[in-house]
């Protein structure tokens, strides 16, 4: 997995705008992504990023990072709470939660929808998406069902972190240099 991957769909993560973010990647045998993922860990830890894997299919992997104490932070949020505790979460743990996820992904096709809620997004929109509104107010990352104008401001906001870092990169910047510390 290369540093170019990890910084063109995790790059507000990494600059700490974003509790998390997930991308795919290919992957041959489960061994050798479990190698990768702790050598990135051991890369990312003193940054207060984690990577894990959240599941094997097809020859690919779908990889999460994310800023485990933001996560926890969010997660016990009672809007998220009541989202996540009828689809059997444990919202007092953020491990617990990530092992949950991991297994309705696993049993599943489709992308357990309060997924959102692990990368940030707002839990009025998660819920707006979850009950199958169609008044969004605008798309970008997620559809929003809010403030559509806080929103596009944060997309943009996103979108050149994403522009800044990948060409930091490119520059000869480390990832170890483009990721902030703090949780």
């Amino acid at each position: 997995m290369s540093e170019q991957l990890l910084v063109q769909h995790c790059s507000p993560t990494l600059a700490g705008l974003k509790t998390g973010s997930l991308f795919t990647c290919v992957c041959g045998d489960g061994e050798a992504m479990g190698e990768t993922v702790a050598r990135w860990n051991r890369r990312l830890a003193g940054k207060g990023l984690r990577l894990t894997l959240l599941r094997r299919r097809n020859g690919r992997a779908l990889l999460y990072l994310f800023r485990p104490e933001r996560l926890q932070r969010d997660l016990c949020r009672d809007a998220a709470a009541a989202l996540l505790r009828p689809r059997g979460y444990d919202s007092d743990s953020a491990e617990a939660c990530l092992t949950h996820l991991r297994r309705r992904l696993a049993g599943s096709v489709e992308f357990p929808h309060e997924i959102g809620l692990f990368l940030g997004y707002p839990p009025e929109d998660v819920r707006g998406f979850l009950d199958g509104r169609t008044d969004c107010t605008c798309v970008g990352c997620w559809k929003v069902y809010g403030d559509a104008r806080a929103a596009e401001k944060l997309f943009d906001r996103y979108r050149k972190c994403t522009q800044v870092y990948c060409r930091q990169l490119a520059g000869g910047k480390s990832i170890e240099r483009l990721a902030v510390a703090g949780s």
